[in-house]
């Protein structure tokens, strides 16, 4: 996966990545079509922070979670 390139499927892949690395059980609170192609490379961020950490506070989990809630389209 070559997420250099901005694109819908790679903005699918990340969310989806995001939410089994954090256990989300609320699957449909966070979509891949929530989110906007425009934000990208603040989404590509988050990805990129969750997927080197091996662990999350429930602080961390809640504040990834505002900042996803940020990028969703209004």
């Amino acid at each position: 996966m070559d997420l250099t390139k901005k694109s819908m499927e790679n903005v699918e892949y990340m969310i989806e990545k995001i939410k089994e690395k954090l256990k989300v059980l609320n699957f449909d609170a966070i979509k891949p079509s929530h989110f906007d192609e425009n934000l990208y490379d603040d989404l590509k961020d988050i990805y990129d922070m969750v997927m080197k950490k091996t662990s999350f506070s429930p602080s961390e989990m809640q504040a990834i979670a505002e900042e996803l809630g940020n990028l969703r389209k209004k």
